[in-house]
């Protein structure tokens, strides 16, 4: 056995056998890769057939040379279409986009934001920033009441959301790098939305976590609750007939109906009647940003991330440089403990950074010196291999105040195609069903990503993160946001390898591991995403471990120093690789 193979083998072996059979019987029922039979399957437009026979990933063969992964079998074969009506894997990834908006519409959709990471066939590497923006009458104290935080009101309801830029971004793509128009993928997003589609476990939970939430708003109660005011069973059919209506006007009519027409003002209208603030003026003036793609290196390899407002791309780059000095492959092959506790600690120091240095830098100002190495080297000397050690505060790069960037729950998704475009969109409503409000007769879930700036110094988010100055509300600003589409490219320019994942702040730990482990470890894709992972954002001082690896690792990560969390679930990631040239291997995470 070789080295890669052991610790492959030492890695997924943590997997206990209970939750290896489970995931290993998810992935049976959901996924059929390189399956011809499977694939044909799939070209079916009808949403009635049995959702299990439909792969969640595709990879490339001679007869489809494309690859594909998103969280749902509905949503990749939308991207199938796509890709058969004519289209490339930029065309394949709006029409996935749109479908997740429909069949993972608690994760994503119109109402929230996205990132686009991408690099097309000519070379050229683009990243499109479709993220929210805080309403006109947004303020730093909007959601203080009497000198305390209501962290529920940026949680839930008519103050939670900042006005959606995903439809505006996709389209963008669609004029600037798609092959054929993006209503074909709206409509078949309308067939399913009108016609419905089965509730898996998923959805399921997510409903009946959210249930008392969305029964405070009766369009919402109305779409995802029964007509008894009772959580839907497994296998009831969500049919979203408004939803529908609306991906059909978009089709018909274009962003402007959502952006200066009627969408506008339905949500404006409504906003009013429920003491919101986005206005149809906020709508009117938003438009989705072309930024510069981030650009690092590690080792032999080129990485290609989002720039702010996204953390994700700054500190996956950070961490990597932290990691440049490690014989990370040796450390992992001598001890994963040893390996686990090395990411634990970058992951310290970067989330440390994070919560001081990070906004939007059309706002705030966000230091290069982030990423300069001798800062990193910096950082990654102040970690024992052996013991945890102290990081008390974020630290201090070079020019911090002078050379900064430019000021110009979630899903994920991911297309290529053999020409040679390589397609990355990470999107998202935040939490739940988002802020729990569906505006009436449009069947659109509305994002509550106010939640993501940052209340007041040191109160936390729903997902424990806290912020500082950078990331304050301000009219017009985009919230912090981890999303980390990462593109991977070689030492020729070629692409090795593309990742992302949904799950908040774990998003970049679940990134993270899927590229060492791709990289240094000699993983493939699939095995990548499969094996538990770790993460660690600084504040709370915990580390979490998915509970696959074991009482053992638990008590010898403790006897390192670590102070341990429950057990939880570390992000869901979607991936492709291309380890050969023009083959194309797509995989995602069993966690679904």
């Amino acid at each position: 056995m070789g080295t890669n193979e052991s610790l492959t083998t030492t890695l997924t072996g943590q997997l206990n056998r209970r939750a290896a059979i489970r995931w290993t019987l998810a992935g049976l029922a959901s996924t059929a890769v390189g399956n011809p039979a499977a694939a044909e399957t799939a070209t079916s437009d009808s949403p009635q057939e049995d959702l299990s026979r439909l792969p969640r990933q595709i990879d490339s063969t001679s007869k489809h040379p494309y690859a594909v992964a998103t969280v749902h079998p509905l949503a990749t074969r939308a991207a199938k279409n796509a890709l058969v009506r004519g289209g490339n894997a930029f065309d394949a990834a709006i029409a996935a986009a749109v479908m997740l908006g429909v069949v993972d519409g608690h994760n994503s959709g119109i109402g929230g934001g996205c990132f686009i990471l991408a690099r097309s066939a000519a070379g050229e590497l683009i990243a499109i920033d479709g993220r929210e923006t805080a309403p006109g009458l947004a303020h730093r104290d909007m959601f203080v009441r009497d000198g305390v935080v209501d962290t529920s009101a940026s949680k839930v309801g008519p103050l939670a959301s900042a006005l959606p830029g995903q439809v505006h971004a996709l389209s963008k793509l669609s004029q600037l790098h798609g092959r054929i128009s993006w209503e074909g993928g709206l409509r078949e997003a309308a067939q399913v939305a009108r016609e419905g589609f089965p509730i898996g476990t998923t959805t399921h939970s997510a409903i009946t976590r959210a249930a008392n939430r969305l029964r405070r708003f009766p369009a919402s109660a109305s779409l995802f609750l029964s007509a008894e005011d009772k959580i839907p069973k497994i296998g009831d059919r969500l049919r979203q007939p408004d939803l529908a209506r609306t991906l059909e006007s978009l089709a018909k009519d274009g962003t402007e109906w959502f952006y200066k027409g009627p969408f506008a003002i339905q949500c404006d209208r409504w906003m009013r009647d429920h003491g919101g603030l986005l206005r149809a003026a906020d709508f009117a003036n938003y438009t989705s940003l072309q930024r510069q793609p981030l650009r690092t290196r590690y080792r032999d390899w080129q990485i290609v991330g989002f720039p702010p407002p996204s953390s994700g791309g700054i500190h996956i780059a950070q961490m990597l440089m932290m990691l440049e000095g490690f014989d990370v492959k040796s450390i992992f092959a001598e001890s994963p403990i040893g390996g686990l506790h090395l990411l634990t600690e970058v992951l310290r120091r970067a989330f440390a950074d994070r919560a001081h240095w990070l906004g939007d830098s059309d706002f705030a100002a966000v230091p290069k010196g982030l990423l300069d190495p001798q800062y990193c080297r910096e950082l990654a000397a102040s970690i024992d291999l052996d013991r945890v050690s102290p990081v008390a505060s974020h630290g201090t790069p070079p020019q911090a105040e002078s050379d900064l960037f430019s000021r110009q729950h979630t899903t994920h998704l991911t297309t290529a195609d053999v020409e040679g475009n390589w397609v990355a969109i990470t999107s998202t409503v935040n939490t739940s069903f988002g802020s729990c409000v569906v505006i009436p007769g449009t069947g659109v879930v509305m994002n509550n990503q106010m939640d993501d700036f940052s209340m007041s110094p040191g109160t936390p988010n729903y997902f424990g993160l806290i912020g500082a100055e950078a990331n304050a509300i301000e009219a017009g600003k985009r919230p912090l946001s981890s999303m980390s589409p990462t593109i991977v490219l070689d030492a020729a320019g070629q692409p090795r390898l593309t990742c992302g994942a949904a799950g908040g702040p774990r998003i970049i730990s679940t990134v993270l591991q899927c590229i060492v482990r791709v990289l240094d470890l000699g993983m493939t894709v699939e095995q990548a995403l499969s094996a538990p992972r770790v993460h660690h954002q600084w504040r709370p001082d915990r580390l979490m471990l998915e509970p696959q690896w074991g009482a053992s690792t638990a008590d010898q990560l403790r006897a390192r120093g670590h102070k341990l969390s429950a057990p939880f679930q570390v992000g869901v990631g979607q991936a492709i690789e291309q380890a050969e040239p023009g083959v194309l291997s797509a995989a995602t995470d069993p966690r679904v």
